[in-house]
């Protein structure tokens, strides 16, 4: 048995693209068949007892891909939260976008708004990262400290990482526990840069749209094998299983 508690999995989906390629189709069908993966994996983690799943939709740098490929991606979102709301608020999941959603048109905002508000009561919570980027979270985080610093409501000596953390996106929910990536490329790409620091990382040569419900146990079960130090040494942690009587494979 492990020790290991997995509460918080994030993911990066990734190889739509390929994926559709591979089938002589649009990378359009290729994102909206990753689309349809998301409710297979809602309910694979809540078969896991997982808390919270993180996506990775859309980053910050994606506005640089071709302009119709971005203008697909944001009605794909638009059709999902409009698709998808409902079935989630039956299942019980709360959906929260994070991520500059400024630079979305009138109508996708309302619809994140509308698709949040619906699903507010879930006790399992799905969050979408939207226009997201890591770097942003940070620096985000790091001016509504400085705009109290120059309010005077705050001193600079009281700025620490509790305080930064309290102002990024994630800030209510546990870290993750788990990083998948999909899709065989062997990097974080700006994604939860500030979450990451002690969360254990996963890469999958599966693109996303094959990825299934028993390749998230492959990776949670590879998750639940490790041992997790924070710092520790190996003995230390093995020191303090044993004294709260917990083994560990």
């Amino acid at each position: 048995m492990s020790s290991n508690s997995l509460r918080h999995i994030a993911i990066i989906m990734d190889g739509n693209n390929r994926w559709a390629k591979q089938r002589g189709m649009s990378g359009v069908a290729g994102h909206k068949a990753g689309a349809e993966r998301i409710r297979d994996m809602m309910t694979a983690c809540q078969e896991l007892k997982v808390e919270v799943l993180t996506l990775f939709a859309f980053s910050s740098e994606n506005w640089k891909r071709p302009t119709k490929e971005v203008e697909a991606l944001l009605s794909l979102f638009q059709w999902y939260l409009k698709q998808e709301a409902k079935e989630l608020r039956k299942k019980n999941v709360r959906l929260r976008v994070v991520g500059n959603r400024s630079r979305f048109s009138a109508s996708l905002q309302k619809a994140i708004t509308q698709a949040e508000e619906l699903t507010r009561d879930g006790d399992t919570t799905l969050v979408i990262a939207a226009d997201y980027g890591g770097r942003w979270d940070i620096a985000n985080a790091a001016r509504v400290l400085a705009e109290q610093v120059a309010a005077g409501t705050l001193s600079p000596s009281d700025i620490d990482e509790t305080r930064l953390h309290e102002h990024t996106s994630l800030a209510e929910l546990p870290a993750p526990d788990l990083l998948i990536r999909t899709g065989g490329e062997l990097r974080i790409s700006n994604f939860l840069l500030w979450q990451f620091a002690y969360t254990e990382l996963y890469f999958t040569q599966t693109l996303w749209p094959d990825f299934g419900k028993d390749d998230l146990v492959l990776a949670a079960e590879d998750f639940w094998q490790r041992q997790r130090r924070f710092g520790l040494t190996g003995e230390q942690v093995s020191r303090s299983r044993r004294s709260e009587g917990v083994g560990h494979a």
